[in-house]
């Protein structure tokens, strides 16, 4: 149990958990206070040591479905004791939820009565004889075979598939329908009857999982199959390449995200800078030492704020990159004395009055994907006229207080770039940044040109997760 529970400390300190070694001590203590065949109150006695955040607890139950996944019954892909030959069917379901047919094979059942089994357990609610048709259906439908590099998601996928569950939710609700006595259901009676009957397709789903997972372990063994299961954590999700749930979960993590990093920077400014020299207070305290100045004193700090233009690429290969730093510039614009945001494809436009009307961050930056005009001729990238627009309409909205943020992959489709313009902002702001969402080995490849425009900034960033963001912003202001 010990080298089970330390390859699952490494397995989430390898997934980007904070886990120290007194809190791994605390989990190996909590061990012992739980019933260790009794997976879930193991899972939670494990996530009240080891889980800090609720952005960590996804990683978490991934690694510990697989480090704590049930062990034995049988070879990893092959068949279960008594399978074939066994001399027992699917409906045989032991005391321990195991049926003696639940092999690789699926015993001498047919796949329309394996499937028609399950249907009357889960009519039934009975969890353990569903368990067990669970598992014979892996063994007969999944296809799985030692060795073979495919994930647990093809399994699954075509586990469910062979047993129609979409199909099963009509067939419960319809059966338990007829089943009711008396009249029909009241529409809230057949709300509740399918809320259930879909509680129940969830719990199959779950029992399906854990069989596959069961199998995977016992043939790549779990530190393997945990790798190729590893999640990033919701702060080192990549923008450019992030899914429809993947962005959710980012769009949650940034409010909290941008309170943390505005409280960070104004305690910073309050305290890290030193205001000037207090000459008179300076001679006035020095009488005491004998006219020697011993003990500088100083006025009160009172730090400038700065003032942030941004400049960025919303199209559609950097779009969930620009819409995140905008939300988030713009969630912390107390900490600037003055925001002010343009948006461009090929055409430019600012969009900073959108910002100060919407009453929140998020639909701000909803709306200027739809309001802004950003297209001048055919709507792809063209950097070089964006940039000359900026300079021709806006450019006197660069002085030395202001700092200049431009965001994108700067694949100008090889159009002119028209670098000047980067030139003449960097020489009259106070900084100028360029933030490029693409790994820093895919620059200067293709079409980009962020070396071009890279040699007139003060800096030019890879900002490829929240993370990252985090860092440099929290250093810009």
């Amino acid at each position: 149990m010990l080298e089970l529970l330390t390859g699952f400390v490494e397995e989430l300190r390898a997934a980007g958990l904070p886990v120290s070694l007194t809190e791994s001590i605390d989990a190996a203590a909590a061990v012992h206070h739980v019933p260790v065949e009794d997976r879930q109150a193991l899972k939670y006695a494990l996530a009240a040591t080891l889980v800090k955040s609720a952005d960590h607890w996804k990683a978490f139950e991934t690694a510990f479905e697989v480090y704590f996944a049930r062990r034995g019954g049988g070879d990893a892909m092959g068949d279960e004791p008594g399978a074939p030959g066994g001399g027992a069917t699917a409906g045989e379901v032991q005391p321990d939820g195991a049926s003696p047919g639940d092999g690789g094979g699926g015993g001498t059942v047919s796949g329309e009565d394996l499937a028609e089994q399950l249907y009357r357990a889960l009519l039934a609610g009975d969890d353990a004889r569903m368990v067990a048709l669970a598992r014979m259906a892996v063994g007969r439908f999944a296809g799985m075979e030692p060795g073979r590099p495919v994930g647990g998601t093809y399994y699954l996928y075509r586990t469910l598939r062979q047993l129609d569950v979409d199909g099963m939710l009509g067939r419960l609700v319809q059966a338990a329908r007829e089943g009711a006595p008396g009249a029909a259901l009241s529409p809230l009676e057949e709300r509740l009857v399918r809320d259930e009957m879909r509680q129940r397709l969830a719990r199959l789903r779950a029992a399906v999982e854990d069989e596959i997972r069961r199998r995977l372990v016992a043939d790549r063994g779990a530190q393997a199959l945990a790798r190729s299961l590893r999640a990033p954590l919701p702060d080192e999700i990549e923008f450019m390449h992030a899914t429809r749930d993947e962005l959710r979960a980012l769009q949650r993590a940034i409010r909290p995200l941008s309170r943390k990093l505005a409280v960070r920077l104004a305690r910073r400014r309050r305290r890290g800078r030193t205001g000037p020299l207090d000459f008179r207070s300076t001679l006035r305290h020095s009488l005491s030492t004998g006219g020697v100045p011993a003990e500088l004193r100083f006025r009160p700090p009172h730090p400038a704020k700065p003032e942030l233009v941004v400049i960025a690429d919303i199209s559609g290969s950097v779009a969930s990159f620009a819409r995140f730093t905008l939300h988030l510039v713009h969630a912390l614009s107390d900490q600037f004395s003055k925001v002010r945001s343009f948006v461009f494809i090929d055409g430019i436009d600012e969009v900073t009055g959108i910002f100060d009307r919407a009453d929140d961050v998020a639909e701000a930056v909803h709306r200027v994907n739809t309001e802004a005009d950003v297209v001048w001729v055919d709507g792809h990238s063209d950097y070089g006229h964006a940039l000359g627009v900026f300079w021709e309409r806006w450019g006197d909205a660069i002085t030395h207080r202001t700092s200049v943020l431009v965001l994108g992959d700067a694949r100008n489709n090889y159009h002119a770039p028209q670098a000047w313009v980067l030139q003449e902002i960097g020489q009259r702001a106070r900084h100028l940044y360029w933030l490029n969402p693409e790994p820093r080995s895919y620059w200067g490849s293709g079409d980009s040109i962020v070396d071009v425009y890279g040699a007139h900034c003060d800096d030019v960033v890879e900002v490829r997760n929240l993370r990252q963001l985090e860092q440099f912003v929290g250093q810009l202001a």
